[in-house]
């Protein structure tokens, strides 16, 4: 049974299909079993195996399992706060990089979801979300002035 130690966890992590990591999660659960009866089948009679090894082993499989499923639950979350945040960027005004090194502003039309995370329409290109470097409303400048307060009707 292989186990990685850490995960890295990024759009295209997140966003991809879980078939093969339940796949090679039901290997393991068998694996493991297979293993711990073939210690059973073998272990000598005459000095056998201490039972709270098995419970001691079950019990770190279980652990092991539980944290797989949290992972997996995490993963899920993160994705959906990643849709969701990249759906609130409609309408607005995005700075995102280029392939060429350059930088490029427009404002996001649509937002489609593919296996690789959200992937924004901006002005017709399409912009992944990895990429966006800044977003502002659409309707405030770069840089907007204070506005200045409106004069008192008062008089002392």
């Amino acid at each position: 049974m292989s186990i990685t130690p850490t995960e890295g966890v990024g759009p295209t992590s997140v966003f991809a299909p879980q078939t093969a990591a339940s796949t090679g999660s039901t290997a393991d659960k068998d694996m493991f079993l297979q293993l711990m009866v073939a210690q059973m089948k073998y272990q000598d009679p005459m000095n056998p195996t201490d039972s709270s090894q098995f419970l001691s082993q079950t019990a770190q499989f279980t652990a092991l399992e539980k944290m797989q499923d949290v992972a997996d639950q995490t993963g899920l979350l993160l994705g959906a706060s990643l849709a969701f945040g990249a759906s609130g960027m409609v309408g607005r005004t995005v700075t995102y990089g280029r392939e060429d090194g350059t930088t490029a502003t427009g404002t996001v039309t649509g937002v489609t979801f593919g296996a690789n995370g959200p992937v924004l329409d901006v002005d017709g290109a399409e912009v992944p979300l990895s990429l966006v470097q800044q977003v502002r409303d659409s309707a405030a400048p770069a840089s907007a002035p204070a506005p200045t307060p409106a004069p008192s009707d008062t008089t002392d």
